[in-house]
């Protein structure tokens, strides 16, 4: 898949990036980010694949704070429902291995998905084979593949289907 728009992708991203760090919008400050940005485009385009397949779009920006917000929220409910499960003396957990479908074609899009999964407590994603994860689920409701979906992946992909090809 070859994206003609990376360097523009990289070189953006970076200088957004830079400028959220310094918390400035100075001329000096600009300036030098943009020298940096190029830079690192210049040297590093080739290995910064994580924006491969990126679109550079109102709705994907809007995407991506979204998905933002929703991995956040998504990260406080598990860490409370798992602080609760482990201070609880009967220890109750369902734990299973499930089987999840993403329909999300974008290896980059999968990625995010697969690590959104994992960084989630309760949810380890061990292994992913073509369109499917198979999902470590600390308090499976079901093991059924489509009710499992819908419960771990389906709100993850609405945002990713907006921010990847």
């Amino acid at each position: 898949m070859s994206d003609t728009f990376a360097p523009v992708k990289i070189f953006s991203v970076t200088l957004l990036f830079w400028i959220l760090l310094n918390g400035a919008l100075e001329v000096d400050v600009l300036l030098v980010g943009a020298v940096v940005a190029g830079a690192i485009t210049f040297l590093l385009a080739g290995s910064l694949s994580f924006l491969s397949g990126y679109r550079l779009t109102w709705e994907s920006a809007r995407a991506t704070l979204g998905y933002l917000g929703y991995f956040l929220r998504e990260l406080l409910k598990a860490n409370l429902s798992l602080a609760r499960v482990v201070m609880d003396p009967a220890l109750p957990v369902e734990p299973a291995i499930v089987k999840v479908r993403t329909r999300l074609k974008n290896p980059v899009a999968r990625l995010l998905l697969a690590n959104s999964i994992t960084l989630t407590p309760g949810t380890l994603t061990v292994e992913m084979k073509g369109e499917w994860l198979y999902v470590h689920w600390v308090f499976a409701k079901t093991t059924d593949p489509n009710v499992a979906t819908a419960e771990i992946v389906a709100d993850f992909e609405k945002f990713l289907e907006k921010m990847y090809d």
